[in-house]
């Protein structure tokens, strides 16, 4: 089976870190992004996997390239010019439809779901595309899909609704594609995949894309897409049924002390004072006092999150 992670773009919601590094190469909790996509791929029986690029794009081909799981082969595809994420798709169109279904994902997030499932559901109901919705409250920050009684899509947030919707969930960038449906991508460059290539064919009657709520004792999605989130995602210990990252990162040099993230080699004075703070690998961290924030190219980038108590670091100073 093929797969794809989008991973092309600007990172803006994430500067000034994404100056230094394209998103999926971040490091959360010891591990670029990337390598829990391609890890969880991995484990669902993906065997090839494409991923597009833009800025930085030879920092995200070297992290993934790193991290890639024994088994799996990767394609490349850079972007010069931002094609958004239907054209994305469009371009690796040939590479992906050889692949009955493949397996699309978005490349800021952090995923365990069983999607040998979701396949296998996709197969068994004859879709053309089938969306992973999530039952979570934070719907109405992100957004939520409605479907029907048999799953059909009947509404996109507040810009499409066609009626009908018996329930609903948020999306969680997670795309099982039959290889038909590749025949109705828009023919132009640069366009989104849902309002302008899955909205469209739901308009003119298409029954065949559908999506599927899970709850979340059965999905665990973890949105790393603004500089809060990344943090969080960070600070946040988790058990994935497909890799033990923070046993890999420690295996590198990782440090994980409360509400502190040591990147391998990095070293910190002695005196320093830190509270919800993230480091960055290989960097030196003076006799400062700071909380929530990335410390990363010598410099500590603030974030803001909830207070909690102050953690002393010396025990954990390296020479």
């Amino acid at each position: 089976m093929r797969g794809m992670i989008v991973s092309a773009g600007l990172g803006t919601r994430m500067m000034p870190l994404t100056d230094l590094l394209p998103k999926p190469a971040l490091p959360v909790r010891g591990l670029p992004l990337i390598a829990y996509q391609l890890a969880l791929l991995a484990h669902h029986g993906v065997s090839e996997v494409a991923i597009n690029t833009h800025r930085h794009h030879e920092k995200l081909e070297e992290a993934a390239r790193a991290f890639c799981p024994s088994g799996v082969s990767l394609v490349f595809s850079h972007e010069q010019t931002l094609l958004d994420t239907g054209g994305g798709i469009r371009r690796m169109a040939h590479f992906l439809r050889e692949s009955d279904p493949c397996v699309i994902l978005g490349g800021d997030q952090i995923l365990d779901t069983d999607l040998t499932r979701l396949v296998a559901m996709h197969h068994e109901r004859n879709d053309a595309v089938t969306l992973l919705l999530v039952d979570d409250p934070r719907s109405e920050e992100f957004g939520s899909i409605g479907i029907d009684s048999k799953g059909a899509l009947r509404r996109v947030a507040g810009r499409f609704d066609l009626g009908g919707e018996t329930c609903s969930g948020l999306y969680t960038w997670v795309n099982v594609v039959s290889p038909r449906a590749f025949d109705s991508l828009p023919e132009r460059e640069v366009f989104g995949h849902i309002d302008d290539w899955l909205i469209p064919l739901l308009a003119t009657g298409a029954s065949d894309i559908r999506g599927h709520v899970a709850t979340p004792e059965n999905c665990l999605w973890v949105p790393v897409g603004t500089l809060p989130e990344y943090l969080t995602a960070n600070l946040e210990s988790r058990t994935l049924s497909y890799l033990d990252a923070e046993g890999r990162a420690e295996l590198r040099g990782v440090r994980f002390l409360s509400d502190v993230v040591i990147g391998a080699g990095a070293k910190v004075e002695s005196d320093a004072r830190l509270r919800n703070v993230v480091i960055w690998d290989g960097e030196h961290v003076p006799a400062i006092r700071v909380d929530n924030g990335i410390f990363a190219d010598a410099t500590f980038h603030r974030c803001d999150l909830a207070n909690r108590p102050f953690v002393n670091i010396r025990d954990a100073s390296s020479d």
